[in-house]
């Protein structure tokens, strides 16, 4: 699967035209689905929104691990 890079805009705080509250969050959560890019993940919108969520402590864990068993994250 090849590698496709996403749009993150450091200057307007976003990715994917996802907003984040702030760059070390935007930075974290670019971190963690470049992480899982090279295991095959194809970010949407809406799990970045999920990760973004997870940094921020608005979801558990536990609701990370089912948004990704339900496939939530698919659009």
């Amino acid at each position: 699967m090849p590698y496709t890079p996403i749009a993150i805009n450091r200057n307007k705080l976003t990715i994917m035209d996802v907003p984040f509250p702030d760059l070390e969050t935007l930075e974290s959560t670019a971190e963690a689905i470049g992480s899982n890019m090279f295991e095959g993940f194809q970010p949407t919108r809406k799990g970045i929104e999920i990760i973004r969520d997870y940094c921020l402590g608005k979801m558990t864990f536990a609701q990370l691990a089912t948004a990704a068993k339900d496939k939530l994250y698919a659009e």
